[in-house]
């Protein structure tokens, strides 16, 4: 699989005064007022659909969070994992890692993008609108703020053949989860600060159910985890097996805030997932655990960082791609 790795260089230039029809077919930059004159009404009507989605669907924040990572890490920010499938292409959203995607993060991108289509059709890409909605939802959740520079263009290609291997699993080991990052140009302290976007969210029980259930014949769970937990999740669990929804908070203390958390939690026995422990564990990225789990501040601020960089990571400009009229297909 051919990914995009070339990280471009931005700055703000005098391309934000055009428009993307005027910029069509040059190699426009992004820039952060890029729909100022083409769609002055950007900016609200996202915080407008944003807020009432979360205030209405609380899953909406953390499963934003995922969607565009996921979304990132394949061809680039490009809005590619919004792609349905067809007869004739099956997408990204529908590989196997992808189907436990929330439909309310799709439902987000789709309600934001219908109402800008009736104030500027024609004007505003998906990716845009899913980089921007995750902002303004890891902001409500008590996140830092981060800028996100606009002006990409939708993306031409969405296979899921492309996403296994490529997306960090939890089944995988800490040296396959860097090397994934690292092919895309982060360091390990990046992919540990990336990892606490697990502050938020959930995961599905069948994630990590071998972990809590005949783990060996010594015992009936991964003895990284605090034992009390392991019940606790054991229990939680129970019908994983009937009911493949059923799913446990990444985190059990403060599973509705943005915070640091997380990361005391890695030390305590309590993550979710063996990549969780990993990254306690693991000399690598225990630093980092250590770091982040005693300064909020740090962790915020190389969340934002770390959250810029990722979301300019292989996007599309020009005629490098296009404007969706609708998220989940490509025009033609």
């Amino acid at each position: 699989m051919a990914l995009p790795v070339v990280l471009l260089i931005l700055s703000l230039s005098s391309f934000s005064l055009l428009t993307p029809t005027q910029c069509r077919g040059r190699s426009q930059r992004l820039t952060l007022n890029y729909y100022q004159k083409s769609c002055p009404r950007f900016q609200q009507i996202m915080q407008d659909i944003v807020t009432n989605k979360q205030i209405t669907s609380p899953a909406t924040a953390p499963g934003a969070l995922r969607l565009f990572f996921h979304d990132c890490l394949i061809e680039g920010c490009d809005g590619s994992v919004l792609v349905s499938s067809t007869p004739f292409n099956k997408a990204e959203r529908d590989s196997d890692i992808n189907l436990s995607l929330p439909g309310d993060a799709f439902d987000v991108v789709v309600r934001a993008k219908t109402a800008l289509e009736l104030v500027c059709p024609a004007v505003v890409s998906c990716a845009d609108i899913l980089a921007v909605a995750t902002r303004d939802l890891v902001t409500m959740m008590g996140g830092p703020f981060y800028n996100v520079k606009l002006g990409r263009r939708d993306g031409l290609i969405s296979k899921a053949s492309h996403v296994e291997g490529n997306i960090p699993m939890p089944t995988m080991s800490m040296t396959q989860l860097i090397q994934i990052f690292a092919s895309r140009n982060f360091s390990v302290q990046e992919m540990v600060a990336l990892s606490g976007a697990h502050t938020i969210g959930f995961s599905h029980c069948s994630e990590f159910s071998k972990n809590i259930y005949n783990f060996s014949k010594k015992s009936q769970y991964d003895p990284s985890y605090n034992p009390r937990y392991a019940q606790g999740l054991r229990s939680a669990c129970a019908d994983y097996q009937k009911n493949s929804s059923v799913s446990v908070f990444n985190d059990v203390m403060t599973p509705n805030k943005f915070d640091n958390v997380y990361y005391q939690n890695l030390g305590k026995g309590l993550g979710v997932l063996s990549s969780d422990h990993a990254l306690y564990l693991d000399p690598r990225t225990r630093p980092y655990v250590e770091m982040y789990a005693g300064n909020q501040n740090a962790f915020f601020e190389a969340f934002r960082r770390t959250i810029e960089k990722l979301s300019v990571y292989g996007v599309k400009t020009g005629r490098r791609g296009e404007i969706r009229r609708r998220c989940d297909a490509f025009n033609n």
